[in-house]
């Protein structure tokens, strides 16, 4: 991978991990576009998400670092188990154990079968769907994180797994999910930020033994990927909790369905490999 390629992923990387419209499958998509066919890789597409994780770090550092106080805090017995933000620490942790489990489990599917343009379609028009019917249902809900129950926890954690797919998109699943569990747009987004954390970190630092290993992603150009992804991650993550505060999520069905079928006609006419 050059030092071209890795700048412009690290730009898709950052516009697109937190808006529902699958990071990951873009990564792939722009990457065969770049390198001719040749998939970036599972391990540049995890480390460079470390830069955008780092943004949701630094955009939500007074919340993070309450909620850790308050979770050790209740540990030591100092702070009462059903403090929000120390419940909140329970329910961050709680909520990663499905993808953690499911991620091991499936890890050489999720770096080769599932990596497959078929499937990321399939992903991208059927999520599509998925997030129309949860936001239609938004209108009407009216829960805050402050009502989140473990139960719903556990749920989020299941949404969020369904990433593990390309095409998916985490934000887009776990949104979608928090919306049919009857949570409001801005709470869903938020909890699915604070959710990320572990789940992303975890597989960004799993998987940086893999970097230099692959001619196609070598230490330096990754790098400067997660980098470039780190600053215009943070500034998307601002956009975006300002635009659902007015605005419903109509645009990213749409543009999930374009994108599907464009990907779908460029693998039928040679340009890209499935």
């Amino acid at each position: 991978m050059g030092w071209f390629e890795a700048i412009v992923l690290g730009v898709v990387q950052g516009l697109t991990e937190f808006l529902p419209i699958s990071s990951s499958a873009h990564v792939s998509i722009v990457g065969q576009l770049l390198f001719e066919g040749r998939d970036p890789g599972a391990a540049f597409t995890a480390v460079t998400q470390l830069g955008t994780e780092t943004a949701v770090l630094v955009y939500f550092r007074r919340d993070i670092a309450r909620i850790i106080t308050q979770w050790f805090g209740s540990l030591r017995g100092t702070v009462d188990r059903s403090d929000p933000d120390a419940r909140m620490g329970w329910l961050v942790i709680l909520g990663s154990v499905p993808i953690v489990v499911l991620g091991l489990l499936f890890q050489d599917a999720i770096d080769t079968s599932l990596r497959n343009l078929w499937i990321t379609v399939a992903m991208l028009a059927g999520v599509a769907i998925f997030l129309a019917v949860a936001d239609r249902m938004a209108s009407d809900n009216t829960r805050d994180l402050t009502r989140l129950t473990w139960r719903d926890g556990v749920l989020f954690g299941l949404f969020q797994a369904a990433a593990l797919i390309p095409g998916v998109s985490r934000s887009g699943a776990t949104i979608s999910g928090g919306l049919f569990l009857g949570y409001t747009r801005e709470a869903a987004t938020r909890y699915a930020f604070l959710l990320a954390i572990p789940a992303v970190f975890g597989s960004g630092i799993y998987k940086l033994k893999d970097i230099g290993a692959d001619e196609s992603a070598a230490w330096g150009p990754t790098i400067v990927a997660t980098i470039l992804a780190f600053f215009i991650g943070y500034a998307v993550i601002a956009w975006l909790l300002r635009y659902i505060s007015t605005h419903n999520f109509r645009i990213f069905v749409l543009y999930r369905l374009i994108l599907a079928a464009v990907v779908a006609v460029l693998i039928l006419t040679g340009v890209l490999q499935a």
